[in-house]
């Protein structure tokens, strides 16, 4: 039976269980689930290959122990044994991440998770239909990948926080062109679900590590923070599975709430790829963290100033954006200015509207630059449709071939040679490169056009609706600047009125 099979089936049970409410509340309760078992799995191939292994999280609490036996508790029994026992002696676990790694990891993966089904007997079939699955097969376990794609087709509503689950093919052209290096620390300081982590990984594995040493070097090397439980245990479990011991390196907790002056040097990293939460706005206080003339409440420029503070002198980075950041004027055009005098954008990936579809119609970018050196010029590149193409959708996303021609005209990698090549870059019709003088006169305006391409007409529903959406998107943008100006404006007035 196929992966996507087995997910169907148990949220088919899952719904006939009264305590479950909707998708997230499934999502929530497969994810504890998922995480025992590739836990334990893991656990299976240390104990082999470790003369003293010691469990890191009681025995009865491993998945084989309680969970592994079709025929094994059910009911209230099983009810109770989770409810009673092992949800709360995990949640309060004496686990020192010094002596214990692996079960603080396990603890931290416990602390807002929560068993919403009510009926055992379910429960029990949720279970079994778990152990169709072998995570100690590594085919298996490398389509742990398929399983977050199956689920979150069914979580649509995920846009409506700001969060966009970035598609496979955009990662993984992000991750080749800023080709991360054997040592080199690598931070998604908004992980979600590991994506870029994961594809990372995965990429200096395949072409760098060829010794025992080398594996242990790249395990350290990875690093992320996200804010909400759910994605951080899936980001946890995603890292198991791709061979990291002990991923303690993925915290659950919100990058920003750090003052960006408290980030210290042995806090900064080489390389950065992340696709921060944008549309969105982050909770009263954060923005304080911020320098007074660059505090705002919209968490992609939070996130870009902070990823500027934590990158190295020579670091690289790739950051998804929306168009909003590249036209937006006040503070944003601050963090603009900031970036190009403290940056080298060297590239700005320009990508069709629909690459986030079903989640969004805002149209992103990704940005691509490096600590140390001012910029001199920004090449852009206009990823177009395929031909016949109107617009990418859940059932057609965008594939990685679809970024190949982007990625010839680039020259992949950081090598010396791909510098030089992207040196000699020629203009094309979806290429073309903007001075920095002609950025300064548009007053860092980076929204600029395909001078190549003449401007259509769109008569497309699909392509007005997702423009539409665009439009309401600036405006909200807009608003909120115009409430924020509003705001500190007024703000000296009611100090004395309380005076």
């Amino acid at each position: 039976m196929s992966i996507s099979s087995v997910i169907k089936s148990i949220q088919d049970i899952m719904r006939k269980d009264a305590g479950v409410d909707g998708d997230a509340q499934r999502l929530g309760q497969l994810s504890w689930l998922l995480f025992l078992k590739v836990f334990d799995a893991q656990e299976e191939l240390l104990e082999f290959e470790q003369d003293n292994y010691k469990e890191p999280i009681p025995e009865k609490y491993l998945w084989r122990n309680w969970a592994a036996d079709e025929q094994g508790i059910t009911g209230d029994e099983l009810l109770e044994f989770i409810n009673d026992d092992l949800f709360p002696d995990l949640k309060n676990l004496v686990a020192p991440i010094d002596k214990n790694p692996r079960g603080f990891v396990a603890k931290e993966a416990f602390s807002d998770a929560f068993n919403y089904m009510k009926n055992g007997t379910l429960l029990r079939q949720v279970i079994n239909k778990l152990n169709e699955i072998d995570f100690t097969d590594s085919k298996e376990r490398h389509l742990f990948g398929d399983i977050y794609e199956q689920i979150l087709r069914d979580l649509q509503s995920a846009g409506n926080a700001g969060e966009f689950y970035t598609p496979r093919a955009v990662t993984r052209f992000i991750v080749q062109m800023i080709d991360p290096q054997l040592g080199e620390s690598i931070f998604d300081p908004a992980c979600g679900t590991g994506g870029f982590l994961a594809c990372s990984f995965d990429h200096v594995k395949g072409q760098y590590v060829e010794t025992a040493s080398d594996h242990q070097t790249l395990q350290k090397q990875i690093r992320g923070v996200e804010k909400k439980q759910l994605p951080h245990l899936l980001c946890t479990t995603n890292m198991l599975l791709h061979g990291i011991e002990v991923p303690v390196q993925i915290r659950h907790a919100n990058t920003l709430n750090k003052p960006l002056s408290s980030w210290e040097i042995e806090d900064q990293v080489d390389v950065i790829v992340t696709n921060p939460p944008f549309g969105g706005t982050e909770e009263d206080g954060i923005e304080k963290n911020f320098p007074a003339e660059y505090q705002t409440r919209e968490t992609a420029d939070l996130f870009l100033q902070l990823i500027i503070e934590v990158l190295k002198e020579k670091g690289r980075a790739a950051v998804v954006l929306p168009d909003g950041t590249l036209f937006g004027e006040g503070v944003k055009t601050k963090i603009k200015k900031l970036l190009l005098e403290e940056c080298n954008l060297h590239t700005l990936v320009r990508l069709p509207n629909s690459v986030f579809a079903p989640y969004t119609g805002i149209k992103t970018n990704i940005l691509f630059f490096e600590k140390g050196e001012p910029t001199q010029d920004v090449w852009y590149y206009e990823v177009p449709l395929p031909t016949g193409v109107k617009a990418f959708n859940k059932t057609k996303p965008m594939k990685l071939e679809d970024l190949s021609e982007c990625a010839d005209w680039w020259g992949e990698g950081n090598s010396l040679t791909d510098k030089i090549k992207r040196q000699n870059r020629q203009e094309n019709e979806h290429a073309w490169k903007v001075s920095i003088d002609e950025i300064v006169e548009r007053n860092y305006n980076l929204d600029i056009k395909n001078p190549h391409e003449e401007e259509q007409i769109v008569h497309d529903p699909e392509e007005l609706l997702a423009e539409y959406h665009q439009q309401q998107q600036e405006i909200g943008e807009l608003r909120n600047q115009i409430k924020g100006i509003l705001a500190e404006a007024l703000a000296p007035n009611k100090e004395r009125g309380k005076a």
